[in-house]
């Protein structure tokens, strides 16, 4: 059990040193998945000292199950739809509906773009290594738009880095992934809130604060005044 989000990331940022110094990586770009992913990504974007930006990107919940994933709609000039096929068959989903549902995440996505990023410019991951960093994995929905969203940007590896995700779902996620960092794999899974003691939701302006504090340390290190 980890105490918090940041006790995660902490511990994940090791992992993640570790392979891709293996990989013989010296520049990637860490993207977290918000909310709950920023604390987990600030934290492996210090240990890295690398860039960190936001992949936006939403849940689309199904009819009568909002909690449970049919899919997911990721930010872009061209927003992307991955569909978790069993999980929109089973619940009676349609493409009226889900047409219906992203329109609405997209909205949430453009109110979070401008709340979290302002007028920050944003970072390009192609020809770059894209770390893809969430606080864990339940269906896998939205890491999986991420990284097909780097991928299509011209990422040259797509990276995913969780603190905990089902075993169940590594052979899934590695469609996706080039590289698949995880700390904990358990066969038994049944939500990600029972592996933190602290799982509380982030709000806007913890968030905030993460993204700033991350990126004035960077911006700092960066030009040499740290």
């Amino acid at each position: 059990m980890f105490t918090d989000r940041s006790e995660a990331g902490r511990l994940l940022a090791d992992r993640v040193a570790e392979r891709l110094a293996a990989l013989h990586v010296t520049d990637p770009v860490i993207y977290a998945l918000p909310r709950g992913g920023v604390p987990v990504a600030a934290e492996i974007a210090k240990r890295l000292d690398a860039p960190l930006d936001l992949v936006l990107v939403r849940k689309i919940g199904a009819p009568g199950y909002p909690e449970v994933a049919m899919g997911a709609v990721v930010d872009g000039a061209d927003p992307q739809t991955i569909l978790n096929e069993d999980v929109f068959a089973a619940t009676g989903g349609d493409a009226a509906g889900l047409s219906r549902a992203g329109s609405r995440e997209l909205a949430e996505i453009e109110r979070r773009r401008i709340r979290y990023l302002g007028d920050r410019s944003r970072i390009s991951p192609a020809g770059r290594v894209a770390v893809i960093v969430d606080d864990g994995l339940a269906t896998g929905a939205t890491a999986k738009a991420a990284l097909a969203a780097v991928k299509r940007q011209g990422a040259r590896l797509a990276v995913l880095a969780v603190p905990v995700a089902p075993a169940d779902s590594i052979d899934d996620m590695l469609e996706y992934a080039d590289e698949l960092i995880v700390l904990h794999a358990p066969r038994e899974f049944w939500a990600i809130g029972p592996f933190y003691e602290d799982f509380h939701q982030l709000s806007d302006d913890e968030t905030v604060e993460l993204l700033q504090a991350a990126w004035s340390r960077y911006d700092r290190t960066s030009t040499g005044e740290a």
